[in-house]
Order: C-alpha cells, then sequence, then structure tokens
C-alpha cells in the first residue's frame, strides 16, 4: 500500500492557510486506495449458460398451408424450413385476406407460429391444436392454417 506524508512547517497565516490546503490534500490522499493484488473480476459470459437451442414447430411446416380468416376468405401459402429450425420463409398466393399478401417470414418463438411481413412486422399469431393452428391477426381477426 502506497503511503502519503504531509509535513508543517512554518508559522504564520499564509503558513497556516497553506498548512490547511495540504492537510485537506493529504486527507483526501489519504482516502484514495491502491489495491496492488486485485482479484480477477468474475466474467459475466463465463457464468451465464449458453440459450436453449431453438425448439422446433410440433409439425414440419414446409409445403402448402391454407390461411383462412373469419367470415370466408382463403389462401395458399407455401411454408419453406429446414428440418429442426424455429423459422423460415412464406410465399402467399393471391387473394390472402386483410394484409397477408405480404407475409415472407415464419417463426415459432414459445410455443407460437408468429407470421411476419416483409419487414420483420408480426401479421398473426397462432397455436397449434390437433392438425392446424389457430389464433388471430393483430387486428384481432380469427385465423385457421391447416394443410
Amino acid at each position: 500500500m502506497m503511503g502519503v506524508g504531509c509535513i508543517f512547517m512554518g508559522r504564520g497565516t499564509a503558513t497556516a492557510a497553506a498548512a490547511l490546503i495540504a492537510l485537506v490534500a493529504c486527507a483526501v490522499l489519504a482516502a484514495c486506495t491502491v489495491n496492488q493484488n486485485p482479484e480477477p473480476a468474475p466474467s459475466d459470459t463465463a457464468a451465464q449458460a449458453p440459450p436453449p437451442p431453438p425448439t422446433p414447430p410440433p409439425v414440419d411446416l414446409s409445403g402448402k398451408w391454407t390461411l383462412s380468416a373469419a367470415g370466408g376468405s382463403s389462401c395458399v401459402m407455401t411454408f419453406g424450413d429446414t428440418a429442426g429450425t424455429d423459422h423460415g420463409t412464406i410465399q402467399p398466393a393471391g387473394g390472402c385476406p386483410g394484409n397477408f399478401f405480404t407475409s415472407r417470414k415464419w417463426a415459432f418463438e414459445n410455443g407460437a407460429l408468429i407470421i411476419r411481413d416483409y419487414k420483420g412486422n408480426s401479421l398473426a399469431q397462432l397455436s397449434f391444436s390437433a392438425d392446424h393452428f389457430q389464433g388471430q391477426g393483430t387486428n384481432g381477426t380469427a385465423l385457421t392454417l391447416s394443410r
């Protein structure tokens, strides 16, 4: 540990003022400590476990699916994926309800199928039930996605 020494010499008002300044400086310097044997800080990355692998959807999504909206309109969408992944592409056919003609991507997140547009904005969130997906579009429309 490094020490700081302060020596006061002389008398008088100017010397007393200088001594007071030196005393304050010594107090400030003495308050600072130098750790010559610092312990290494724990690594944040070493302490964190790697994220779990992505969870793929409960069924193989590749191929043609029909997206149906409440009220009767529907369209065919071709889903592309790589087996075991949690995301892929969508190619909608003409006549899709609402703005689903802009569908380009899908992701399976937290147990739900998310359909996204070409900008990455969510269009719908669907849950798997039996042999199809069902849920709602972001505008509240009830949707079903089936083979």
